[in-house]
């Protein structure tokens, strides 16, 4: 098992985290990673019924693990709790599903982290997924130093500040998202092939929104790799982001009437001396 040993969740909870994250199914979506729709398909070439609707512009959709449990508690924990220095970890996390790209996605990539817009990004204080990206490109480079991924952190722009996607419908968060992305330099993705990182897949509206801004901007292809894959069929209600503060963007579980608080979690006696 990798080491994601730092302050201040512990070496165990880090373990914890992988673990409970990992994903046994095997009837995945090739293009997206959601369920497939696998009556009438090989598991080789299934798609779930939303790529099945419509292919999106990305070629394929890569994850660490599932958003749940641990894992949903230590993005929250970056996120919203502001615990930057868990984007280390979680870093060496993307970096694991990014690498499963490799030998399959090109060798030169421009590494395009979802934006936010600067009004969340003010309020928040920082992006994120920029974070995890760094993270990720810094452990990327020490095991595949033939891999050429560049990180161009201002080439995709949130042109528009839209409704937080937590508790919105697929059809909903497809709307909140038309329009929402722009690329600020269209001829730095011209003719390249890009990845872009976010922290959560959930329906995959931000990936195909993402995607297609790129694609119309001239990008040659577009590929996706995120932390953590959110199931539309989480049997756990809790396992998939619903109801959010509408001035924070902070989820709101529908069983609860107060933001998650984070607090607490995964912090030992010892967490803050590494």
């Amino acid at each position: 098992m990798p080491q994601y040993s730092y302050a201040p969740i512990c070496d165990v909870c880090w373990v914890e985290i992988a673990a409970d994250a990992h994903d046994f199914s095997t009837d995945l979506c090739v293009l997206c990673g959601d369920h497939a729709e696998v009556e009438s398909q090989s598991l080789e070439q299934a798609h779930c019924s939303a790529c099945l609707r419509e292919r999106p512009a990305f070629e394929k959709a890569v994850f660490f693990g599932l958003y749940r449990k641990q894992m949903r508690e230590a993005i929250h924990k970056l996120k919203y709790g502001r615990l930057t220095p868990a984007a280390r970890g979680l870093g060496k996390m993307l970096a694991a599903a990014i690498e499963e790209l490799y030998g399959v996605a090109p060798q030169e990539m421009l590494v395009v982290p979802v934006p936010l817009h600067r009004r969340r990004a003010a309020t928040r204080g920082f992006n994120q997924t920029r974070l995890l990206a760094r993270e990720a490109l810094r452990e990327l480079g020490r095991k595949r130093p033939d891999w050429k991924l560049a990180l161009a952190e201002r080439s995709l722009l949130r042109t528009r500040n839209t409704e937080s996607q937590a508790g919105l419908t697929a059809d909903e968060r497809r709307v909140n998202l038309n329009g929402a992305f722009g690329v600020s330099e269209p001829e730095m993705v011209r003719g390249r092939h890009v990845l872009v990182v976010d922290d959560i897949l959930t329906t995959g509206a931000t990936a195909r929104a993402a995607a297609l801004a790129l694609k119309e901007a001239g990008a040659e292809t577009v590929w996706i790799a995120t932390l953590a894959r959110a199931r539309r069929d989480a049997k756990d209600s809790s396992d998939y982001p619903q109801e959010a503060n509408h001035l924070t963007g902070e989820p709101v579980l529908r069983d609860e009437s107060e933001p998650l608080r984070t607090e607490n979690m995964f912090l030992s006696s010892t967490s803050f001396t590494a």
